[in-house]
């Protein structure tokens, strides 16, 4: 099968940890906590992936609250802003590698069961990917 390079498929995967409360670790958090490593201010983090500030401190005391360990710290310093933790380094290094290593089977996979290679999922396309994940999140908590 010859496809269009422009129409060739892309994989696009929404992996989560969920319980009964909903949603507490996915792509989102990653991102966020992946840009306060880098050096982002919280706000400045929350800003770069489209959601206001309180929504992601909402988000990141959440899955601290589920986890039952801190993510995230003060930085010395009265406007410092913050730092990861070590449960805040690991859990986002273990999340990474886990969805990176689900993304490779599946796009494997997919070129051995699909009639087309699906290619992976850019960073570019990354803000359209965390909008469905939002709006898949808010569905999750809906009563």
């Amino acid at each position: 099968m010859t496809m269009d390079s422009r129409d060739r498929p892309v994989l696009r995967m929404h992996l989560w940890l969920e319980t009964k409360r909903g949603i507490f670790f996915g792509l989102g958090r990653l991102k966020l906590l992946e840009r306060i490593q880098s050096g982002q201010s919280l706000r400045g983090a929350a800003e770069s992936l489209g959601m206001s500030y309180r929504a992601a401190w909402g988000k990141i005391k959440n899955t601290e609250k589920v986890l039952g360990v801190a993510l995230i710290e003060k930085k010395a310093g009265k406007r410092a802003g913050y730092r990861l933790t070590e449960d805040g380094i690991a859990w986002t290094a273990c999340f990474s590698r886990w969805f990176k290593e689900v993304e490779t089977y599946a796009l494997r996979r997919g070129g051995r069961l699909l009639p087309c290679q699906p290619i992976a999922f850019s960073e570019k396309d990354l803000q359209h990917s965390l909008d469905s994940a939002n709006d898949l999140e808010q569905e999750a908590s809906l009563p």
